[in-house]
């Protein structure tokens, strides 16, 4: 089967592209680095030629502003009509865990609309939500950096590594298209200021967090459960302290 990984060059594009073709899929790998442009549309009916389908795990360059907004929209219609064009079975995008409660924020109000242009296309499709990545921890605390001291939420979350959600994906994508949302996250929960504090003694940083319910998180004020996923969520293997004793080693 051949499968076209749109943004093959990130994180998750490049587990998933090897996964899939260890298992044997014709893989066409797809990102602005290989000549493929969503926002333009440029190299996608080539890219597109003969796939079966497309797994779109894009993101947009910058989360504070409304640039987030431009890049999905235009992103996404260009993919769903090259996606139409080349006559796809199955359109499979990555999107994150609490979307539809975090609207306020530029950037998941972005993935909403991307989600709601998937649903409306047409196209037979499968949404899959994840939490935050494990790999994304550094930045995701940064959003408290005061000084020498760090002011995060306590807020829940159940971070997940990205190998973890490729897999799901590679899953997901050798199967029929489920026409709905699925979700995915990590076999532990923590608050976003425990995970910090982890992850800083982990690399022996002796900065301090502080627990402040008032640190935004991308733009929006977080409620206890706001990123945590539903009760029927696939529940990936690794855990934190596993991740951070296999990442501390490469």
């Amino acid at each position: 089967m051949k499968v076209t990984v749109v943004g093959a060059s990130g994180l998750i594009g490049t587990r998933l592209s090897e996964k899939l073709r260890r298992s044997g899929h014709d893989v066409a790998a797809a990102s602005l680095s290989l000549g493929v442009d969503t926002v333009t549309g440029k190299g996608l009916d080539v890219a597109m030629a003969g796939t079966e389908v497309v797994v779109d795990v894009t993101n947009a360059a910058s989360f504070g502003d409304g640039s987030a907004l431009d890049f999905f929209k235009s992103s996404t219609k260009n993919l769903l009509a090259a996606a139409a064009q080349a006559g796809i079975r199955h359109y499979l995008a990555l999107s994150v865990v609490g979307t539809p409660r975090l609207v306020e924020s530029d950037y998941f109000r972005a993935k909403m609309v991307q989600e709601n242009l998937i649903r409306a296309s047409g196209r037979p499709y499968t949404i899959l939500r994840s939490t935050q990545f494990y790999e994304f921890i550094n930045g995701l605390i940064d959003i408290g950096a005061e000084g020498n001291v760090f002011r995060l939420p306590s807020a829940l979350m159940r971070p997940v590594a990205a190998g973890d959600v490729a897999a799901f994906l590679a899953q997901l994508a050798a199967g029929a298209p489920l026409g709905d949302v699925v979700e995915i996250g990590g076999p532990e929960q923590f608050g976003i200021d425990e995970i910090a504090r982890i992850y800083l003694a982990a690399n022996e940083d002796e900065r301090q967090v502080i627990t402040d319910q008032s640190t935004s998180y991308f733009g929006v004020e977080l409620t206890d459960d706001a990123l945590i996923p539903g009760a029927g969520a696939r529940m990936a293997r690794q855990t934190l302290s596993d991740w951070l004793y296999q990442s501390m080693g490469e």
